[in-house]
């Protein structure tokens, strides 16, 4: 009996890291339940083989430092119940990056994780062209989003808004991206006449992809996915992709609907306005005021929009912001919460985590593997540049893509040697 349950737990993680990213593109409820069900039955498995979590990796110590400030932060926090449940997630991220890097097991896995991400970001952007043409998405049923203030009609397929699609889609289209342009054997073979209609079907799902971020209409998003697709075109000397990229700069503004067209002309096409909005740059000012009062350890963990309103400063007219509010910017939220010491070691992680990637880069033999870590570190870019303006790693719907992609690269080191067959 004791083996029979063994065996289950060890399918159960197994499916469980195949799942979690395709889960996230449907509803919240299951990404919540695969992620459970891997903890529930890893640790379940651990109990009855009775071994110890024994694995290492490069950031183990920065992101130990990073927690530790983290929960150092809560003296100052006016939210205990908030800044608690914030430590809970902390340690969600921890396990999920931990328990991937030693439960990932073999290449056929891999390739399964690989369709499945690309699976789920098709099935998103396929949700978000439907969406822009039927008024509702068929997965939950959300209506179109329309903004009130240009009455742009936006995609938020099955996500709360358009925002939290484009952070979603903005990393793993940019997975997806580089696996389909430059596959050298993760993805199907056929024969040559069945090769040609795969190509094509690779060629249409790249460009439903593309065309479901368009339509988030999320400008930080947009910008992830551009410097994604030109590091593709300068790590792979594709003059392709790169004249695809100017292409896209150039025809963009005539294609543009004309209710951004009028909106850039009223704010007289001002760089930071046309990228953050007049209120976002508020935000960011209130949010360095709230940092300078508080510069060691924050305000608290998961308490930024609680203490928003008592650093405001005078704000311009017309584009005022509410009192709870987020950064929109994930590392003003991070030193606005944990202070200066907990972006500090945040930001040692994320220098840990790409020296490491890099070096296996560098040192992997197996060609499809390495393009599969190099898909990996472009993606975990692009969900940092969305950063730069969304407070992505702190969106619980979609912020364990992060912590999902990360641990998928760090447990690539185990293949490094491994061969082309």
């Amino acid at each position: 009996m004791k083996n029979k349950i063994i065996l289950f737990c060890d399918t159960a993680v197994y499916w469980s890291l195949i799942l979690i990213p395709f889960s996230v593109a449907i509803a919240p409820f299951f990404s919540s339940f695969f992620v459970s069900f891997l903890f529930a039955n890893f640790f379940l498995k651990k109990v009855l083989k009775k071994e110890k979590f024994l694995v290492r990796t490069a950031i183990d110590l920065p992101f130990l430092v990073f927690v530790s400030i983290s929960i150092l932060s809560i003296f100052n926090s006016i939210d205990l119940r908030a800044s608690i449940k914030g430590v809970f997630k902390l340690v969600e991220y921890g396990l999920t990056f931990l328990i991937f890097v030693e439960e990932l097991r073999d290449i056929k896995q891999i390739k399964r994780i690989v369709l499945s991400i690309i699976f789920g970001a098709c099935i998103a952007s396929f949700d978000a062209i439907w969406q822009m043409g039927m008024g509702w998405d068929f997965i939950r049923g959300n209506h179109i989003d329309i903004n009130g203030t240009i009455g742009l009609k936006r995609a938020t397929a099955a996500f709360p808004n358009p925002n939290v699609l484009g952070v979603y889609l903005s990393s793993v289209v940019a997975f997806s991206f580089g696996m389909l342009r430059y596959d050298l054997g993760f993805l199907p073979k056929f024969g040559q006449n069945k090769q040609i209609k795969f190509n094509l079907l690779k060629l249409c799902m790249i460009f439903v992809l593309f065309t479901g971020l368009f339509f988030t209409f999320a400008r930080p998003a947009a910008l992830a996915l551009m410097i994604s697709v030109l590091i593709y075109g300068i790590v792979k000397k594709d003059k392709v992709v790169l004249i695809f990229i100017l292409a896209a700069i150039f025809i963009f503004p005539i294609l543009a609907p004309k209710s951004i067209k009028k909106w850039a002309k009223e704010v007289k096409y001002q760089p930071a306005i046309l990228m953050c909005n007049a209120d976002r740059m508020n935000i960011y000012r209130n949010s360095i005021n709230m940092i300078r009062h508080n510069p060691v350890i924050g305000v608290g963990l998961n308490t930024f929009s609680k203490n928003y309103h008592l650093y405001k400063l005078p704000e311009q007219a017309g584009a005022e912001t509410s009192d709870t509010i987020y950064a929109h910017n994930n590392f003003f939220q991070m030193a606005g919460e944990i202070g200066l010491l907990g972006l500090f070691a945040f930001l040692w992680m994320l220098f840990c985590l790409f020296k490491e990637d890099f070096f296996v880069y560098r040192a992997m033999k197996n060609k499809s593997l390495k393009l599969v870590l190099l898909s990996l570190i472009v993606s975990l870019f692009a969900f940092l540049i969305n950063g730069m303006t969304e407070t992505s790693l702190y969106y619980s719907r979609v912020s364990i893509i992060f912590w999902y992609l990360l641990g998928f690269s760090l447990a690539l080191k185990k293949f490094i040697n491994a061969n082309e067959a």
